[in-house]
This record gives structure tokens, sequence and C-alpha cells, in this order.
């Protein structure tokens, strides 16, 4: 019986991630402007959506931005994606991410994600890891949309907040805890 459960939930994994899988994002191979022009056009969809994403924008030393994560699960689970990072308008570096998981979870989710580095400190601790695990160094705030509004550049404290947005899929809520970001050559 647990064979053919394990069986049976690898398939609805599959049909899940093909479900939601968008052939318009960036692939892992896609080219250093596929990787921008997706990244921009993800950023703008969040400050249409959440106005107080662009106030942050306006202070943030830097932006990381990942248009397209996957995040599949059952039992076991992964997510990854690539991303740019933008400092003063401008793309300066690829990343991407990657997470595994064990627990009660099931389904597969895309999404969007944005990390809005507020502090010289927390933007240099950035720049100088290898391999940059969320939950490790600068605090991290994840801002949804009710949360958003109560932030104004007056009460923006924190290092580091993310926004996950764009949700596609069936995968009760997103965590980043323990997820590592690592540059990639473009």
């Amino acid at each position: 019986m647990g064979k053919h459960l394990r069986f049976l939930g690898t398939v609805f994994i599959f049909a899940l991630a093909a479900a939601i899988w968008d052939p318009a994002a960036p692939a892992g191979a896609a080219s250093a402007e596929e990787m921008n022009q997706a990244g921009v056009a993800a950023l703008e969809r969040l400050y249409a959506s959440t106005p107080t994403a662009r106030t942050l924008a306006e202070r943030a030393k830097g932006i990381l931005i990942f248009p397209s994560v996957v995040k599949a699960g059952f039992i076991f689970g992964a997510e990854y994606g690539n991303g740019i990072l933008r400092k003063q308008g401008r793309t300066v570096g690829y990343y991407n991410l990657a997470a595994v998981s064990y627990g009660l979870q099931a389904g597969a989710q895309n999404f969007e994600y944005a990390m809005f580095f507020m502090t010289d400190s927390a933007m240099a601790y950035f720049d100088k890891t290898d391999g940059f695990e969320v939950g490790v160094g600068p605090s991290v705030v994840i801002l949804d949309q009710g949360t958003a509004k109560t932030v104004t550049t007056t009460t923006a404290q924190s290092d580091v907040y993310a926004f996950v947005f764009g949700e596609q899929g069936l995968m009760a809520g997103v965590g980043l805890q323990g997820s590592k970001i690592t540059r990639i050559k473009q």
C-alpha cells in the first residue's frame, strides 16, 4: 500500500507541476537578457499590486527578484528559480534560488519572489557571501499585501523585506526559510 501511495503522490506532483508550468517563464538556461526582462516585468507586477514595494524600492540598496520559482513536494519537497539583482535601476548580477524540505507537504506551486535590501550592511553581507541562506545573517521580514499596507518609510526598520506574489498552484503557504541563493555567471 505504501508504494502505491508514493507512486500516486509522485504522479500527482508531476501533474500539478505540468499544470502550473509557464512556458513563457525563463528556463534554467535562460539568457541574461531573458532573465533581466522577466525580472523587471515581475517587479512591475509587484509595484502594481503592492504600492508599498515601490516605496521600499526608493530606499533599497538592492532588489533581488526571482520572476519564477517552482516549488513541489510530497513529503520531500524542492524549489528552484533564477533571478536578478538590481541596484540603482540596473541589473548587476544573476542568481539562483534552491531549497529542499521534508515534512507534511503535498502539491506544486509557481510564484514570484522579491527581496529588498534596506541597509548597507545587509547588502554588503549578501554581496560577500558565497551562497546566501535566507534565515541566516540579516533579518528578513516576509510581507504580504495586508501587512505591506502598514509599512512606511518611517516604520521600515528591518534589514531585508521580502514579497511572495503571483502564486499559482496548489501548495499551502510559502516559506523560504533555509533557501540558498547563489550567484551564477551569465
